[in-house]
């Protein structure tokens, strides 16, 4: 058995993260500055190779801790990055995941320490290796499961008011829904509960907060529910 294991090449397993948050008014990126090399002081997402007595998803839970200091959030696996040429510095392939975070919830002495900072989606630099193309691929799986599951709340506090939802959705397609229509739709779900609680903000009336209401949600589905925006 071990000479049919010697006789092959040797390859590394790697991980790598695509950190989303909102700010309120933008869909962020978290990238780190790269202080080792190859492409020392060049923009990249955070990663790691995969430990031997760890699975992909074990390391990727890992890796994230270590940035932001979270555990058990949303993140997904996204796809296998595996060209011969990707890593300058040896052959690696890497499994990049997609995690979505509230950007007031991190741990920001460790985001400092790894010299992190957040990045308007409209404005990502040139990221090394093939990190651009694992960033796009992640907006459009990002996009494509925000229409038919509520996974945007995992970007807002656990009470918003409608206004917010809608610009996060805004920001999530880089589009403006309509205002009305957008929450007529998202009351008429059932999914939402209202607070007795109001935000004062820029308009005439103060707004009403809301919560996702997690548990209807998962009773809606057995019923039949779909979600969709």
């Amino acid at each position: 058995m071990k000479n049919f294991y010697a006789r092959h090449d040797r390859l590394y397993v790697a991980v790598d993260s695509v950190i989303f948050g909102f700010d309120g008014e933008q869909l962020m990126l978290l990238l780190i500055r790269r202080n080792f090399e190859p492409c020392k002081g060049s923009w990249s997402l955070m990663g790691g190779f995969v430990k031997k007595e760890e699975s992909v998803d074990e390391a990727a839970s890992r890796i994230l801790y270590a940035l932001t200091g979270l555990k058990d959030i949303y993140m997904e696996q996204l796809h296998c990055y595996g060209d011969p040429l990707r890593d300058p510095g040896a052959r690696t392939i890497s499994i990049a995941y997609y995690a979505l975070i509230k950007v007031n919830e991190y741990d920001r002495e460790r985001v400092s320490r790894h010299n992190a900072q957040w990045f308007s989606i409209q404005s990502i630099p040139a990221l090394v290796f093939d990190h651009n193309r694992m960033v796009n691929d992640a907006l459009e799986a990002l996009r494509q499961k925000a229409k038919h599951q509520p996974i945007g709340f995992e970007l807002l506090p656990e009470k918003f008011t409608l206004p917010q939802l809608k610009k996060l959705y805004d920001a999530i397609y880089q589009k403006n829904f309509d205002k009305r229509n957008f929450s007529k739709k998202i009351l008429s779900m059932g999914i939402l509960e209202r607070l007795n609680e109001k935000v004062k903000n820029h308009s005439i009336r103060p707004a009403s907060l809301y919560r996702f209401d997690r548990k209807r949600y998962k009773q809606l589905l057995k019923e039949g529910f779909h979600f969709g925006i």
